[in-house]
């Protein structure tokens, strides 16, 4: 039975879309078999969502020093119902800022670290622009994920 792989993104602009189709780029690569990969903007996600997953990518921009509102509003709706459910579960994480993301990086932690979740790779941070490095990071990011879940 394929294992389900979540990306929950705020996607609010086009640079955040780069990253975004780089993750889902990576973790639908042929070379990993086994994986649904299942995109939920982070409005919409539910708890149901995450339930459901093997693992999860989460993305966002980095607002006024913190991860987006429409991020935090995923964690407030699906902590209490997922916390017991959900323990070490692996995650990922990408962020997008202008000229800082640590604090939306470190928001993020906290929150995992509440759930219990566990980090499967080192965050991809993206300040400015993104490069042809930081794209390359972000499929990878994709690709590890899906690799972790991956049954074969």
């Amino acid at each position: 039975m394929p294992r389900r792989l979540l990306i929950v993104h705020h996607t609010a602009s086009p640079t955040l879309h780069e990253l975004f189709e780089s993750v889902r780029a990576g973790a639908t690569t042929d070379e990993i078999e086994d994986v649904d990969v299942v995109t939920r903007a982070a409005l919409r996600a539910t708890a149901v969502d995450v339930l459901e997953a093997d693992g999860v990518v989460l993305g966002t921009p980095a607002n006024i020093g913190y991860m987006s509102g429409a991020l935090k509003h995923f964690f407030d709706t699906i902590y209490y119902p997922c916390l017991e459910e959900t323990r070490r579960l692996p995650y990922g994480l990408y962020v997008h800022g202008n000229n800082d993301v640590a604090g939306a990086v470190r928001g993020v932690e906290s929150i995992t670290t509440g759930l219990g979740w566990e980090q499967a790779c080192r965050p991809v941070t993206v300040i400015g622009a993104p490069g042809k490095d930081d794209l390359a990071a972000c499929w990878e990011l994709g690709a590890t994920l899906a690799a972790t879940i991956s049954p074969g």
